[in-house]
């Protein structure tokens, strides 16, 4: 008997190893080949450079938004959150969402034509935290690679390659999402715009604060001129500094988030949990007045309670 348990054993350990063999090489192996970032696929696909930038600004956000002013803001959104979407996709998005939140509370919590009222609130409301956090991503990625592409681009001007050169090293180097944006500055920089309008362009597709402080200095070199390579390598030191103060800032408040994270499922859990166990627990409060009510006051709470915690745990340094 005790053999067959080893048996058994050595069987298991032989198919998760064969597993995990496979999936070095079907698709680790594979994804290692790709081209490092998206710029340069398209420039092995397209080979002429104006349609590869116009195909990079067209998968940008959603051009028709930014000619509505009031609307200009998701446009910027969409954009910096680096999320492919067009406004077809963004209605199927929506309307599936719509339909998501419409099946919670419609048809399961019994609430008919009101359970709609409030599933077209809570989809945009979803939508929108969705963009946030693909865009807070995004962004913390792009902040992580900034210090490096730096670097990239000091040691280009310290060889003696002119600015424009020693950006293309980076963005030939670089992996997404800075690779392509440095690419994209690039290009425009080559196709005739001002170097302090695409620096702009730069800072407006990505949102991220630090870049504030790269058009500052670069455009300012433009005008006036000195060592760019010693201004970048000190934006560069000060940036790494930051960001080990922020990481530091983000151990010390791991309680504060943790807590608010249990406090918001802890209420959701708690009601699958005990519809699971006795299905008729809730039952009589379906058709309550006082249900309605209820339910969006504890939601409001708890969104109001997770704001204050945010607020508590997230702050600039």
């Amino acid at each position: 008997m005790n053999e067959l348990w080893i048996i058994y054993a050595l069987v298991f350990g032989a198919a998760l190893f064969g597993a995990q063999a496979l999936y070095w090489i079907l698709i680790r192996s594979r994804s290692e080949r790709k081209i490092i970032n998206r710029r340069l696929t398209l420039a092995s696909e397209l080979k002429d450079q104006s349609a590869v930038l116009s195909t990079l600004h067209r998968e940008r956000g959603v051009s028709i938004l930014a000619d509505v002013d009031q609307l200009e803001w998701l446009h910027e959104l969409v954009m910096q959150s680096g999320l492919k979407l067009d406004l077809a996709r963004l209605l199927i998005w929506a309307t599936g969402l719509i339909g998501l939140f419409y099946l919670v509370f419609g048809v399961w919590l019994g609430m008919g034509p009101a359970g709609l009222m409030i599933a077209v609130p809570a989809a945009l409301l979803a939508g929108y935290v969705i963009l946030r956090r693909a865009r807070a991503k995004r962004i913390a990625l792009f902040s992580e690679q900034l210090p490096e592409a730096l670097d990239i681009v000091v040691r280009g001007l310290r060889a003696g390659h002119p600015f424009r050169v020693a950006l293309g090293l980076a963005a030939r180097e670089m992996p997404d999402p800075i690779g392509t944006e440095l690419g994209i500055l690039l290009d425009e920089i080559s196709f005739g715009l001002e170097q302090q309008v695409a620096v702009d362009h730069l800072y407006e597709r990505v949102g991220q604060e630090d870049l504030s402080f790269l058009s500052t200095a670069i455009n300012i070199q433009s005008q006036t001129g000195g060592n760019l390579a010693d201004i970048l390598q000190s934006l560069s030191r000060l940036l790494r500094n930051r960001a080990k103060l922020t990481l530091k800032v983000r151990a010390l408040t791991s309680e504060g988030r943790s807590s608010g994270l249990l406090l918001s499922v802890l209420p959701v859990l708690i009601f699958l949990v005990l519809n699971f166990l006795s299905p008729t627990y809730f039952g009589a409060l379906k058709g309550h007045p006082l249900a309605m009510p209820a339910l969006v006051i504890g939601i409001c709470l708890l969104l109001i309670g997770n704001f204050v915690i945010y607020r508590m745990v997230n702050f600039k340094v």
